[in-house]
């Protein structure tokens, strides 16, 4: 009888990152107020982390790691190490996430609620990179096969051309870059309506539509 050579599961030998900051009222999605209060901005935000949060727990992964601006609250589940963001802007942050990996590693923020598991599964075996482009211009998803900080450094966030200059950066090193579909960030109230209804089943519609009901708007 021929030998059956076991087959890794994709994603096996991945760590999957999730940057976030603790969703208190005043810290987080200030975009949304007005119209929304900083506590219904807060509550929005918590919700898209715990989906994030979900979705990450249910995709194949050798470490999820949480890295945060804060203390963990009741939406973090089990299976994540908590890490703490470095000081200094977010290229610095990001860079010292992926700095902290020894192996292959993909890296996502809280606003995108509307994940799913197939996207984050992903397969480095003929590629260096993952890129996974905003519609503000920015990117949701950076994955590396040989996680290096320098590929991060001096990136200008928060800006129309983010993603642009970081892929350029990753085309620059010679990397192989593979791209995932492109995704809409949750920053401005029309992102939240549009997200919600692209993904009902989430605890972020939910919440949202319970703003509504409370509000009448």
């Amino acid at each position: 009888m021929t030998p059956v050579t076991p087959v890794t599961p994709v994603n096996s030998a991945t760590t999957l990152l999730v940057i976030a900051k603790e969703p208190r009222p005043g810290r987080v999605k200030t975009r949304l107020t007005p119209p929304f209060t900083p506590e219904t901005a807060a509550a929005l935000a918590e919700a898209s982390l715990a989906d994030t949060l979900r979705t990450v727990a249910a995709t194949p992964a050798r470490r999820r790691v949480l890295v945060l601006d804060g203390t963990p609250g009741r939406w973090l589940p089990p299976g994540f190490d908590v890490v703490p963001q470095c000081a200094g802007g977010l290229d610095e942050r990001l860079a010292r996430a992926f700095a902290d990996c020894d192996g292959p590693a993909l890296l996502i923020g809280m606003d995108t609620p509307q994940v799913t598991p197939d996207l984050l599964t992903v397969d480095f075996a003929d590629c260096d990179a993952y890129f996974g482009p905003a519609e503000d211009g920015g990117f949701w998803a950076l994955g590396l096969a040989e996680p290096d900080p320098g590929l991060l450094r001096g990136v200008p966030m928060s800006t129309p051309t983010t993603g642009a200059v970081q892929r350029a950066r990753l085309v620059s090193a010679g990397l192989r870059v593979r791209d995932l579909p492109q995704l809409r960030d949750v920053d401005t109230v029309a992102d939240a309506e549009a997200v919600a209804e692209m993904a009902p089943g989430t605890r972020f519609a939910a919440e949202l539509q319970r703003h509504r009901a409370v509000t009448g708007r």
